[in-house]
């Protein structure tokens, strides 16, 4: 169970926000606010495992409260204003949600804070098991370019080989983090370190295009400009 508290001023966006939570089992609302003070009162005395996050709120935004460094939960935030994407991934928000969102967009960012919090208990990897056939593959991360949706079967394509499994996208997106291999278009997962080249809505690596879709566009790229500028530093 991941106990979340809901951090938003517009009763309309809040009432929204707490009918998406109120439909994962997973969840289990804790407390909502409408400002930054009361919810770090609440903080202080509970253990929360996620924030969901408004960017702009009465007094203290989202960002500054994140900015004090006493936020110490796995972080969503809920914005209608793009713009604060990148800043948003500097300061490694778990995922950040474009106002209106769908429930399944907040289904995807709530599965990936799942399998942060999974990760985190048993130890960060570099690999993943696959089942294909009868049997499970070891995967190295570092060896996948990127994994594609074809029916019912997803095909993970490797330096060296490609490996057909059942295992769904949702699954693949628990197990590795976005910064490594990261959701693109609903049949595509891309490893960040294998692209050649970003033009418009497409992506070129290793002499294949692949589509950039709305859904994953904007998360997708503030992850790049966020590795952009790390590496400028």
């Amino acid at each position: 169970m991941i106990r979340c508290i809901l951090i938003e001023d517009e009763p309309l966006a809040l009432e929204r926000l707490t009918a998406s939570v109120r439909r994962l089992p997973m969840l289990e609302l804790v407390g909502a606010f409408d400002n930054a003070p009361d919810a770090f009162t609440f903080l202080k005395s509970h253990a929360v495992d996620l924030v969901f996050l408004d960017i702009r709120l009465g007094g203290m935004s989202g960002i500054e409260m994140l900015q004090t460094g006493r936020v110490t939960s796995k972080v969503i935030l809920t914005t209608a204003h793009q713009e604060y994407a990148v800043k948003a991934y500097d300061l490694e928000v778990a995922d950040y949600l474009l106002k209106p969102f769908t429930f399944e967009r907040f289904t995807q960012a709530v599965d990936r804070v799942n399998g942060m919090l999974t990760a985190g208990a048993r130890g960060l990897r570099d690999y993943i098991f696959v089942k294909t056939e009868q049997r499970l593959e070891r995967v190295d991360l570092a060896d996948i370019v990127l994994i594609e949706g074809q029916r019912d079967y997803r095909r993970i394509h490797t330096s060296t080989r490609r490996i057909m499994t059942l295992q769904s996208f949702g699954a693949f997106e628990r197990q590795i983090s976005p910064e490594v291999i990261c959701r693109v278009h609903k049949s595509y997962m891309v490893a960040l370190d294998k692209i050649e080249s970003i033009e418009g809505r497409r992506i070129t690596m290793r002499g294949l295009t692949i589509p950039i879709s709305d859904t994953y566009r904007e998360r997708f790229l503030a992850l790049v400009r966020r590795e952009n500028e790390s590496n400028r530093r």
